[in-house]
Order: C-alpha cells, then sequence, then structure tokens
C-alpha cells in the first residue's frame, strides 16, 4: 500500500533525475512484480484476461505506475518509459487517456531467451522455424515492444554472449583472417548475423543492443567485487577488436551497422507488423514482408537453394549476410534485378523465383 508521502516521494524522484540530471526517460524494472500480489511467482501467462484483471492485481502499485507515467508525459512529453513485464498485460503499453499503463514500450523479454534455448537445446537441423516466427512476432496489437537478441544478463558473468554460444574457445584462436575459417567460427557468424537481423525486422517496434554485442564480443562484463578478488580485467569491452584489419570482428560489425542504416532508410521498425509468408520446417525458410522489403532466411545448415519462390513483385538486394563484406561465402548475384510473374503462392497473387 503507498501512502501520499511515499507516492510524493516516488514521483518527485523522477522529476528530480530527468530535470537536474537530464535523463531520456525511464526502464521500470521488475514491473510484473509489482502489478501482481503473486509478483509473477509461479504464475505462466497464456494471454487470457483472466489472468490479467481481478483481486490479484495489485491496483495500488497499478495506480502508481499510471500516475508517474502520466506526470512524466505531461511534463516532459519527449521522455520515454520503458517496461520490463513477462506478463503482458494488456495496454499497459497505451496512454493513460485509453485507460491504459501509459508505458512507452515493453521489453520483448521472451526473444532472448528463446536464442538462447535454441542454441543451447537444439540441434540445428532441429530448429522450428513456426516457434521462432510465434517468439518474435508473440505482442499486444498496437502495444510497442523492444526486441533484442541477447539481454545484458546473458553477458554477465556466469553466462555467455551469443557469439560465446556460437563459437566458445574457437573466438581465441581462430578469428583471425588469417587463419582457415573453420565450421564453428564459419557457422558462429553466419547465425550471428542473421539473429540479430530476423530479431531486429521482426521482433519490435524498435531493437536494443548490448554494448560490444553487435560485433559479437567474445567475453562477458564483470565489475569489480570479492568473488573476483576485485579484479578490473572484464570490467571492460574490447571495442579496439572492430579496429583491428586481421580478425573477423569487422565483418560483424559491419553488419550491424548496415542494418541500422537500411533501417534508418526504410523504417521497419515505426511499420506495422510484418505479413508472414513462409515459415518452412523442412527447408528451414522464413520469408516475410515489411516495410516494403522482403526479408528472406534460411536457416538450414548445409543446404542452399536456387529456383525458390518467395511471394514478392519485383525485389533488388539491399542487404546480404553472405556479402563478403560481413564475412559471408558471396553466393549471390546483387546486380540482378528479379521480377516477379502472376504465379499465386502462399496465399499472394504474384511470386518469384530467386
Amino acid at each position: 500500500y503507498f501512502s501520499w508521502e511515499v507516492l510524493r516521494f516516488l514521483l518527485s524522484n523522477l522529476r528530480m533525475w530527468i530535470e537536474d540530471y537530464h535523463f531520456d526517460g525511464f526502464r521500470f524494472d521488475g514491473v510484473t512484480s509489482m502489478l501482481y500480489h503473486h509478483h509473477g511467482i509461479g504464475t505462466g501467462f497464456s494471454g487470457d484476461y483472466n489472468e490479467y484483471f481481478g483481486l490479484h492485481v495489485d491496483e495500488d502499485a497499478l495506480v502508481y505506475l499510471m500516475l508517474a507515467n502520466y506526470m512524466i508525459k505531461s511534463l516532459h512529453p519527449e521522455c520515454i518509459t520503458i517496461a520490463e513485464d513477462v506478463s503482458g498485460m494488456p495496454a499497459l503499453c497505451r496512454p493513460v487517456a485509453e485507460g491504459g499503463g501509459g508505458f512507452d514500450y515493453r521489453l520483448a523479454m521472451a526473444i532472448p531467451d528463446k536464442w538462447i534455448q535454441i542454441i543451447k537445446e537444439l540441434k540445428d537441423e532441429d530448429w522450428n522455424m513456426g516457434n521462432i516466427v510465434h517468439t518474435l512476432t508473440n505482442r499486444r496489437y498496437e502495444e510497442k515492444y523492444i526486441a533484442y537478441a541477447e539481454s545484458h544478463d546473458q553477458a554477465l558473468v556466469g553466462d555467455k554472449t551469443l557469439a560465446f554460444r556460437l563459437m566458445d574457445a574457437e573466438m581465441y584462436t581462430n578469428m583471425s583472417v588469417l587463419m582457415p575459417l573453420t565450421p564453428v567460427i564459419d557457422r558462429g557468424i553466419q547465425l550471428h548475423k542473421m539473429i540479430r537481423l530476423i530479431t531486429h525486422a521482426l521482433g519490435g517496434e524498435s531493437y536494443l543492443n548490448f554494448m560490444g554485442n553487435e560485433f559479437g564480443h567474445p567475453e562477458w562484463l564483470d565489475f569489480p567485487r570479492i568473488g573476483n578478488n576485485e579484479s578490473y580485467h572484464y570490467a571492460r569491452r574490447q571495442f579496439n577488436l572492430t579496429e583491428d584489419d586481421l580478425l573477423r570482428y569487422k565483418f560483424l560489425n559491419a553488419f550491424d551497422r548496415d542494418m541500422n542504416r537500411l533501417e534508418e532508410r526504410f523504417g521497419w521498425l515505426a511499420s506495422p507488423q510484418a505479413y508472414v509468408s513462409e515459415k518452412h520446417e523442412a527447408n528451414k525458410v522464413i520469408a516475410f514482408e515489411r516495410a516494403g522489403l522482403l526479408f528472406v532466411f534460411n536457416f538450414h545448415p548445409y543446404q542452399s537453394y536456387v529456383d525458390y519462390r518467395v511471394v514478392v513483385f519485383k525485389y533488388k538486394i539491399l542487404l546480404d549476410s553472405d556479402a563478403g563484406e560481413y564475412g559471408g561465402h558471396q553466393r549471390l548475384d546483387h546486380n540482378t534485378e528479379y521480377f516477379s510473374q502472376e504465379y499465386p503462392h502462399n496465399c499472394r497473387p504474384n511470386s518469384l523465383m530467386v
């Protein structure tokens, strides 16, 4: 229960950080724990409305969050607020005037968990395309989500970044361009690019990267503490790795740069959710359209395709994870312009072979 004095203290705190320290906004941590008397413990949220409305909802906490967002937006409409909520509370990210919680964004926390689960538990040939698409698109209609491929928790000591999970110890020995491209490094680099792009393009209305992960940082982050004898050794990010022309980190960094530049040009994050035209389990292919672009992903561990029919009217390659400048194998011709035929495919009237 919030007394009026506690409420005034919490709200004035928010205003102080904005006006005295020029904060751009806030990420509210552990919102699920605040929203419910059961704190989300031992509860699996399926999305059914009965799970979000009833006596188990902590109304005082919900009212505080609505007041906090209303105050922030009233005084500083340029500020952004983000909810760390795993429950999917309806309207949490709609304006207070609509009866919503007033947050601008919710963190899509299921996405990084899904990538780690897939990489840890499944062989490449057992990846489920439908499950990946479901996880990336499972969000409340017209509520904005922040998609991210890996979370800060996974980059802290005791866990591994995506790149380290994919390539592990070989990152210390086989990332030089002077060394032959090993199967482990090849697979890791290609999947790292694809995972980031499909998360960026399909997973939400904004994209979050943990520092260093844009170029596949090999190590975790660990701050000085008793458990590591107050060591600063891992309290850093090695940004110099991207500047070493003899290391393959530069390929991952270049891809991240061009991925973000392409989004700036076409604005898919501000566009409606994608139309997914294909999630083919045997071929391991996912295809979808968003912001006038066609995205095609081949997750098959060893099968490339020629004359593969996809839904589109006309296209030219804009971003190719297999391009040489991203450490790829340069199997696609970028000078070709592809035109479609009136050949119905995947519920669309036109398609083409790629």
